[in-house]
């Protein structure tokens, strides 16, 4: 019988085919440990899925917006479900890791579905732009009137069928006050001529785009008034509620007068159409904003007095929580109506709804897994609300109340003890200063990314305002408004018109001080997702867990602070061009008499004070067709060339003035012969990149259809 022989293996050594075997185990072991450690952490930082998903639902949306092209939305998609089957796959007999691994998959799913969510609502809602400007005859019916006043206007949105086409599309008409009347109400039939307009990309890299706007509002053009309007068929019904909110409005105005009364008609039906413009920059720059806009304060206002009234008065009498819900919940769901029922509103109303459910139920009204419902419950109604500055500002803010109240030592300092009045109101004057400062530093983000200014004393102003508001003001407007049933509302009115006078005086006085505003030209998509990233990372986890959000909130500052400012910005059809001086001004190639033109170059470019014309500063050479400037930056003179007539020019001359510029900017097509040494940004080049941002340190360019894409609202040429 034949012996096996086995193989000599040296002593301290094994067989090759053992030391295989054991590498797999090894590497399943350290795999094991890690999501041993990983298990671990996630319990004791207090992982709770909830609120997770509507960060990977958010996130999903936000990488439909942020990815270019529709191979990029699907391999997004696919990358979460292969997540979302791989997690599952691991799944299989690992029972030990069954929250780890369902928290994955459900992650990934999850992702996967807030991209789909907003591609289709895209694909639904979303209106192709007229392809040009025109003036033209329409004929529609009246959707919607906003009353603006303070604006010497009033805008129609109409139903009509498009220019020289077929389809049925929404245009919104800007019409004179003289020329509006009260026959032009929703459901009246007009006649009239207007000069339309595609809604406008933003006019420079970081600006607003309203096309996004109206590409989900299912705008095709707006444009102003052309001649007179003609009635062809009043209005039958109308809108009860439209009706009744204009009637609201101007009731209440003509009770209290002035801006006070244009900020109670605000508080009461939802018109803003009346503040006045420095009132609305008063209240911007002190950080008071927010209260002009109904929305969380003032639909929770309305359904806390609700609620307190109904357990008032029906103590003892039936089961409180559920009725006092039930009432609270109709006091908001009317007066998110009565208001116009914008998202932020009805956002607002469904997080109050939401909260008087946990009421009723006898479960915490204030928790993460309330408000992540609250997200997730909008964001699937309405995914592009998740890129405004509302939807950010209301759930920030939220957040940042929960997060600081749910904190160990928060609750240490607001716990019952034995102490006196004056004593426990000091604690909780305190506690309200220490969570508006929180609240500003949880915005300021926020605010700086679309507006690129923040007021630094909103926190202080906040800490007076908003308890005016709440307890005094809004409580007035409404006992006002029931006193006028019977004819005797005219003391509330004056006590409601004292307060919202000093509601103005506390916004004037704030936004005067000294370095009030805080201006930040631009700030990059990456820097603004690591302030977004480090706010929910410090809100959603507990203990010392929460702290390592610090780490992106720093590198965010320190990308935010090395920003430069653009040296030159320059408009998308090439008119509009602002140079930045040496000593904090703005230089503009063509006078404007457009505020959000003027606004738009001083704001992106973080200067403030008037725009100066370029004709009129010492160091430019301009003639009736080009201006010449040399600037003096990073070390070198910098030769700009700008056009600014559309005469025709000898080519020659102008190949010469070309070749000894840096940079030249033009509305029309140049010629091929004109070669500055850097950059030709004429008419050809603007149609695909939009509006330009030009640093001159390293020769850098942002464009505005590097953030575009092809998502539909984007009307410029592809770049090659």
């Amino acid at each position: 019988m034949a012996t096996r022989q086995l193989p000599i293996v040296p002593l301290g050594e094994e067989p090759a085919d053992a030391a295989m075997q054991r590498g797999p185990r090894r590497n399943r072991a350290r795999l094991s440990s890690v999501a041993d450690y990983l298990e671990h952490w996630l319990a004791g930082a207090g992982f709770d899925r909830g609120p997770w998903l509507a960060v990977a639902f958010g996130g999903g949306i936000a990488l439909w917006y942020v990815l270019r092209t529709p191979a990029e939305w699907v391999f997004a998609v696919a990358v979460g479900l292969l997540a979302a089957v791989g997690t599952l796959a691991l799944w299989k007999g690992r029972d030990d890791r069954i929250e780890l691994l369902r928290s994955v998959m459900a992650l990934g799913l999850v992702l996967a579905i807030g991209i789909c969510a907003a591609w289709i609502r895209s694909e639904l809602v979303g209106v192709p732009a007229l392809q040009r400007p025109t003036s033209a005859v329409i004929a529609g019916r009246v959707l919607e009137r906003i009353e603006q006043p303070a604006e010497g206007r009033v805008r129609l949105v109409l139903a009509a069928r498009e220019p020289g086409g077929e389809r049925a599309v929404k245009f919104r008409v800007n019409v004179p006050l003289d020329k509006a009347s009260p026959q032009m109400r929703e459901g009246a039939e007009l006649r009239l001529r207007a000069r339309l307009m595609p809604p406008a990309s933003p006019m420079l890299p970081g600006g607003y785009d309203f096309a996004r706007s109206a590409w989900f509002q299912g705008l095709a053009a707006t444009g102003s008034l052309q001649g007179d309007i003609e009635v062809l068929r009043p209005a039958e019904r109308g809108a009860p509620l439209a009706s009744l909110q204009r009637s609201l409005s101007e009731h209440v105005r003509a009770r209290l007068s002035g801006s006070s009364g244009a900020i109670a008609a605000a508080f009461a039906s939802g018109d803003r159409g009346a503040i006045a413009p420095a009132d609305e920059d008063a209240m911007r720059d002190s950080g008071l904003t927010h209260l002009l806009s109904i929305s969380g304060l003032h639909v929770s206002a309305v359904i806390a007095a609700a609620y307190v009234l109904a357990i008032k008065l029906l103590a003892l009498r039936v089961r409180l929580p559920l009725v006092a819900a039930g009432v609270g919940a109709l006091a908001g769901i009317g007066y998110t109506l009565l208001t116009g029922a914008e998202v932020p509103t009805v956002r607002s109303c469904v997080g109050a709804l939401l909260v008087l459910a946990a009421l009723a139920l006898g479960r915490e009204p204030l928790s993460l897994r309330m408000l992540a419902t609250g997200a997730i419950v909008v964001m699937l109604l309405w995914p592009e609300s998740l890129v405004g500055p509302s939807f950010q500002m209301s759930f920030a803010a939220v957040l940042a109340i929960v997060a600081l109240h749910g904190s160990a030592p928060v609750r240490a300092f607001l716990a019952p003890r034995e102490e006196g009045v004056l004593a426990r109101g000091g604690r909780r004057l305190l506690m309200l200063l220490i969570t508006g400062v929180v609240i500003e530093l949880a915005l300021t983000p926020i605010v700086l990314f679309h507006f690129h200014r923040a007021g630094i004393y909103g926190a202080w102003a906040n800490v007076i305002a908003i308890p005016l508001v709440t307890f005094v003001s809004m409580p007035l407007i409404a006992l006002a408004l029931l006193l006028d049933l019977a004819g005797a509302g005219a003391p509330a009115w004056w006590l409601a018109g004292q307060s919202l006078d000093l509601l103005l005086a506390i916004a004037h006085v704030t936004a005067a001080q000294p370095g009030a505003v805080t201006l930040m030209p631009q700030m990059s998509a990456l820097t603004f997702a690591l302030f977004i990233g480090g706010t929910l990372w410090i809100g959603l986890w507990r203990g010392r867990p929460r702290l390592l959000g610090l780490a992106p909130m720093g590198l965010a500052t320190a990308l935010l602070l090395a920003t430069p400012i653009p040296d030159v910005l320059v408009s998308g059809n090439g008119r509009q061009v602002g140079v930045t001086s040496g000593d904090g001004r703005l230089l503009a190639l063509r006078e404007t008499r457009s505020d959000f033109t003027r606004e738009n170059l001083l704001e992106l470019a973080g200067v403030a004070g008037e725009p100066i014309a370029l004709k009129d500063w010492p160091g430019a050479r301009c003639s009736r067709d080009f201006c010449a400037l040399t600037v003096e930056r990073a070390g070198r003179a910098w030769h700009l060339l700008m056009s600014r007539s559309s005469n025709l020019i000898e080519e020659q001359a102008l190949a010469a003035a070309c070749a000894q510029a840096d940079i030249v900017v033009s509305d029309r097509w140049l010629p091929r012969s004109c070669r500055p040494r850097w950059l030709k940004a004429d008419g050809r080049m603007l149609r695909e990149t939009g509006g330009l941002a030009i640093v001159f340190d390293g020769k850098k360019v942002r464009t505005v259809a590097d953030t575009q894409g092809e998502h539909g609202w984007w009307r410029g040429y592809r770049p090659r």
